[in-house]
């Protein structure tokens, strides 16, 4: 069995080990079909053109 914590972990000290899980803007490029925004390396949402 695993080792449980004896005592309850503040908010603040819970808060700053969570600070370190955020959510990362994914990357877009211009598709150089349309010119619409779209993910790199997928094809393109609004015209299908991958290169």
């Amino acid at each position: 069995m695993a080792p449980l914590p004896k005592k309850k972990h503040s908010h603040g000290r819970t808060t700053r080990r969570r600070s370190t899980f955020k959510a990362k803007l994914t990357g877009i490029s211009k598709c150089a079909s349309c010119g619409k925004l779209r993910e790199p390396h997928k094809a393109c949402p609004h015209c299908g053109f991958y290169k």
